[in-house]
């Protein structure tokens, strides 16, 4: 069906004119005489002046690929390396768009984000088109981009191999030093290959973008539907420019608190309880997948596993899983219609027995990213893009990573130890550690935010306890909770989700819900046994966030 491309969109990657005339030079580059415009966000932003040559931009429209509907439009415009010098060196920002419907019914642009960092934007305003109600296609001209770094808009690259892309390590025993030098590496790789633009390479920055696309298209105000690490970014554009903010849904919330450590270490803490849920599941089903028969008895099962595997690894088709390929199965613990047979099938392969996995067959299937909840072959197998862009975020979005090595090998012995599915790979150090120094200091959340959050109850990515988190930084904001949702991404990516009503009510109308809204969503590990569950990985690269 045509919503699924768009669930898949979002999915592979943890998750686009306008139909009036183009405001003359002087309208379009116009600054709103709003909160906008106080001094703080004037030098925040670093616009120094309306009138700056890159806002009277008129983009030159064109169709995207002759396969791809007429309507579906693509650009690219001029934006600022460094906004402090915004008539310095430029990056290209490749645009798209799909127009409203129904330039009667008009409201003004939707920008969309799927999330990463690293991920890509362009195709989300025709998959919107083809996955949207109706209404919401009337009311918006959509807008997609990849960010600044991203794709076709100045893409940059750290030069790294395919082996070197990965993002967390386990702590093995003796093996910290080289975890160090991994780290060291990567920093030093990213410095030499593109040091001149890596700073520039933030949050922050592309939501100077996102304000770009406003002006250029000559609209005083954006809405916004951002995914993941896309509800950060529109976090921040919300404290950049909160006259500028229109109808914004920010969908599987990152905790702006959380600004990037926090994230990865979510994932070690969170994942927990969500292990604990899969016991119950699969304890309840001990006569259909035989794992045990008490919570206590499958957690016995799978950590037996692990020490199998940790003393000689458990060959399956073709390849040898270790103790930490299994620990690293993290994300599809939160989806325990999915990880059940996995774990039988280990099972089963250790016990010397023929074993196979539902849907798990083929020359492409590689176990060891299924279990890393990143299924199938890299999207971009020669190219580290993605990864750079992610490290350049993360590392250049704040100045709160430790610097001493030390600090992350004693987090990481005490937080294995504390979450031990998942809790060295997450404190464990990472190459932010030997990164430059931000240029910028991590955005403050102090203006109120009159947006909507939207959270699954069990999304392995940005788990509840972080979308609860962004909810309580927005000021103002209401936040719609999916409970039992399974998944990452909720809005669009899942047809049957309960948040999709009040999604599409509030971009409609632009009323706020009076108060939170807890609905429920069926689980499909409670009711739809063995049904399979929305794919892990975000949006192309490093999949996380």
């Amino acid at each position: 069906m045509r919503k699924k491309r768009l669930a898949s969109l979002l999915a592979a990657a943890g998750l686009l004119a306008s139909t009036v005339p183009l405001l003359a030079a002087a309208q379009a580059s116009a600054l709103p005489t709003d909160t906008a415009l106080t001094t703080d966000t004037v030098l925040s932003t670093g616009t120094v002046q309306a009138d700056a040559a890159y806002l009277r931009q008129k983009p030159a429209w064109q169709r995207c690929a002759a396969d791809q509907p007429a309507t579906y439009e693509c650009a690219s415009i001029k934006v600022p390396l460094d906004y402090k010098r915004p008539s310095g060196r430029t990056l290209d920002l490749a645009i798209s768009r799909v127009r409203s419907t129904n330039p009667a019914k008009r409201h003004g642009i939707l920008l969309m984000n799927p999330g990463g960092p690293g991920g890509g934007g362009l195709d989300l305003p025709l998959m919107f088109a083809e996955a949207a109600p109706a209404e919401l296609s009337e009311r918006f001209d959509v807008i997609g981009f990849d960010p600044r770094g991203v794709g076709a808009s100045s893409p940059i690259s750290c030069g790294l191999a395919e082996a070197e892309q990965g993002i967390d390590r386990p702590l093995r025993p003796g093996f910290f030093p080289s975890d160090v030098a991994w780290a060291r590496s990567i920093a030093e790789k990213c410095r030499q290959k593109a040091g001149s633009v890596l700073p520039y390479i933030t949050t922050r920055n592309t939501a100077r973008d996102m304000d770009t696309i406003r002006a250029v298209l000559g609209e005083r105000k954006v809405s916004y539907l951002g995914y993941s690490y896309g509800t950060y970014l529109g976090a921040v554009y919300t404290q950049m420019f909160p006259g500028r903010t229109d109808r914004f849904v920010l969908d599987s919330g990152v905790d702006p608190d959380r600004i990037w450590r926090g994230m990865f270490q979510v994932w070690a803490s969170e994942a927990e309880p969500a292990f604990a849920r899969w016991t119950r599941w699969a304890a309840q089903r001990a006569g259909e997948y035989h794992l045990g028969e008490s919570p206590a008895a499958v957690s016995k099962t799978f950590w037996d596993l692990v020490a199998r595997a940790e003393r000689d690894p458990i060959v399956f088709q073709g390849q040898k899983l270790n103790g930490d390929d299994l620990r690293g199965a993290r994300p599809l613990f939160f989806y325990p219609a999915q990880v059940t047979p996995l774990v039988v099938a280990l099972k089963e392969a250790a016990e010397g027995k023929p074993a196979t996995v539902p849907g798990a067959s083929g020359p492409d299937f590689d176990m060891k990213r299924a279990l890393a909840g990143r299924s199938g072959a890299p999207a971009e197998p020669a190219s580290d893009n993605s990864v750079a862009v992610f490290w350049s975020v993360v590392c250049g979005d704040t100045d709160s990573w430790p610097r001493v090595p030390g600090r992350y090998l004693r987090d990481a012995v005490r937080d294995k130890a504390a979450y031990p599915l998942y809790g060295d790979f997450a404190s464990n150090i990472k190459p932010c550690a030997f990164w430059p120094r931000p240029l910028e200091a991590q955005t403050p959340m102090k203006a109120r935010a009159g947006v909507l959050t939207v959270q699954n109850e069990w999304d392995s990515q940005t788990p509840l306890v972080s979308g609860q988190g962004l909810h309580r930084a927005l000021k103002g904001s209401r936040m719609v909770l999916a409970q039992g949702g399974e998944g990452h991404t909720v809005y669009l990516a899942d047809p049957t989700s309960c948040a999709n009503a009040p999604v599409t009510a509030y971009l409609s109308t632009g009323r706020l819900p009076a108060a939170d809204i807890t609905c429920r969503t069926p689980s499909p590990g409670a009711d739809r046994q063995g049904a399979p569950a929305k794919p892990l990985p975000l949006p192309s690269g490093p999949g996380r966030f």
